[in-house]
C-alpha cells in the first residue's frame, strides 16, 4: 500500500493484461528477464502489442498530459479524507511524515474553482433561471411528513448514483478540502505491514468475482479501460458550451485546446480494446454483470476509506473515482451519442471531480508505462 497506487495499479493491470499466451515450457530465466519492465508481445483485449503502447504512450502522450496536469483545473481536488471506515473501527493510522497530507489554505484554490456557483462557460450563466426553477419543481414537498421526505430524497440520491461506479465524496461536507496534487505527490510512504495487507485482501477476495459467464477474471483496478473511455467522451469535450474553468481565460482556453489535442490523439489511436468483451451471454445477462460488477466496484471506493495512510488513501480515493468514472463512460455510449451540441446535457454529464480524477487516474498509468522505459534503459546501462 506504500507504494504509489498509480505504479501498482499499471503493474497490476499488466499482471492481468501482458500475457504471451505460449503454452510450451520455457527454459530458465535470468533475472533481468524476470524482471517486470521485460514484458513484451500481443494484450489480450486488443489487437496491439506492448511496443506500440509504449511508444504511443511514451512520445505522443505522456509529455502533453504531464503539461495539462500541472494546470491549475487539474491539480486540486477535492476530498474527505476523514470519513470513517464503513467496515472495521480498528484502524491504525500511519504516523509517518511521508503518510500525511497538507491541504490547501482557502486562497490558494482559483476562485473559479472553489466558487459555489462553479461554471463550466459564460453562456452557463443563461440556464441559472432555468435550473433555480427546475430545482423548485423538483424540490420534496413540506407538506410530507419528514420520514417521507426522506424516503423521497434518498429515492433521489439512489437515482443520481445508478450510474455511478464508484462512491464518491460528498464535497459539500464541512470535513471536504481541497488538495494540490502537485504538493502531495504520490509516492512510497512507508505505510506497510498487516492493515495495508488487510486492505488489499478485502479488495480481492471478497470484491473480485468470477462468473462462469465472463470471458477471464475481472480485476477491478485493471486500467486498459481508460484508453477506449477518453477516446468515447470526446463529444462531451468538443461541445463549445464546455470549459475548463478556473477563472483565467486565458489559460482555460489553452488547456481545452490542449486538452483535445490529447483526446484526438488517444481517439486516432486504431487498436482500442473492446469492452464489450468484459461480458459474455444475452443481454439480460450482462446487465446484470455489469450492475453486479458496478456495485462491486462502488464496494471498493468504500473500502478507500479504511486506508491508514492520508497519502495512499487520498491517491486511491482519486484514481478509484477515475477508474469508476471511465466505466460510467464506456456504457454510456448511446447517452455521448445523442448529447445536444450547445447547452446542457441532462442525459449525460460529469462532474469537475470525475473529470480531474479521471485524466489525474490516466496520468498516473501513462506513468507506469514511461517507468518501464526507464527501467529498461537502466537494465540496458548495468549490462
Amino acid at each position: 500500500m506504500g507504494r504509489h497506487w498509480g505504479f501498482l495499479i499499471g503493474l497490476l493491470g499488466a499482471a492481468w493484461l501482458l500475457r504471451s499466451g505460449h503454452g510450451e515450457q520455457q527454459p530458465p530465466e535470468t533475472a533481468v528477464q524476470r524482471c517486470f519492465c521485460q514484458v513484451s508481445g500481443y494484450l489480450d483485449d486488443c489487437t496491439c502489442d506492448v511496443e506500440t503502447i509504449d511508444r504511443f504512450n511514451n512520445y505522443r502522450l505522456f509529455p502533453r498530459l504531464q503539461k495539462l496536469l500541472e494546470s491549475d483545473y487539474f491539480r486540486y481536488y477535492k476530498v474527505n479524507l476523514k470519513r470513517p471506515c464503513p467496515f472495521w473501527s480498528d484502524i491504525n493510522q500511519c504516523g509517518r511524515r511521508d503518510c500525511a497530507v497538507k491541504p490547501c489554505q482557502f486562497d490558494e484554490v482559483p476562485d473559479g474553482i472553489k466558487s459555489a456557483s462553479y461554471k463550466y462557460s459564460e453562456e452557463a450563466n443563461n440556464l441559472i433561471e432555468e435550473c433555480e426553477q427546475a430545482e423548485r419543481l423538483g424540490a420534496v414537498d413540506e407538506s410530507l411528513s419528514e420520514e417521507t421526505q426522506k424516503a423521497v430524497l434518498q429515492w433521489t440520491k439512489h437515482d443520481d448514483s445508478s450510474d455511478n461506479f464508484c462512491e464518491a465524496d460528498d464535497i459539500q461536507s464541512p470535513d471536504a478540502e481541497y488538495v494540490d496534487l502537485l504538493l502531495n505527490p504520490e509516492r512510497y510512504t512507508g505505510y506497510k505491514g498487516p492493515d495495508a495487507w488487510k486492505i488489499w485482501n478485502v479488495i480481492y477476495e471478497e470484491n473480485c468475482f468470477k462468473p462462469q459467464t465472463i470471458k477471464r477474471p475481472l480485476n477491478p483496478l485493471a486500467s486498459s479501460q481508460e484508453l477506449r473511455a477518453l477516446s468515447k467522451v470526446v463529444p462531451f469535450f468538443e461541445r463549445p458550451d464546455f470549459q475548463l474553468f478556473t477563472g483565467n481565460k486565458v489559460q482555460d482556453a489553452e488547456n481545452k485546446m490542449l486538452l483535445l489535442e490529447i483526446l484526438h490523439e488517444i481517439k486516432s489511436f486504431p487498436l482500442h480494446f473492446d469492452e464489450n468483451s468484459f461480458f459474455a451471454g444475452d443481454k439480460n445477462e450482462a446487465n446484470k454483470l455489469k450492475e453486479e460488477f458496478r456495485l462491486h466496484f462502488r464496494n471498493i471506493s468504500r473500502i478507500m476509506d479504511c486506508v491508514g495512510c492520508f497519502k495512499c488513501r487520498l491517491w486511491g480515493k482519486l484514481q478509484t473515482q477515475g477508474l469508476g468514472t471511465a466505466l460510467k463512460i464506456l456504457f454510456s455510449e448511446k447517452l455521448i451519442a445523442n448529447m445536444p451540441e450547445s447547452g446542457p446535457s441532462y442525459e449525460f454529464h460529469l462532474t469537475r471531480q470525475e473529470i480531474v480524477s479521471l485524466f489525474n487516474a490516466f496520468g498516473r498509468i501513462s506513468t507506469s508505462v514511461k517507468e518501464l522505459q526507464n527501467f529498461r534503459n537502466l537494465l540496458q546501462n548495468i549490462h
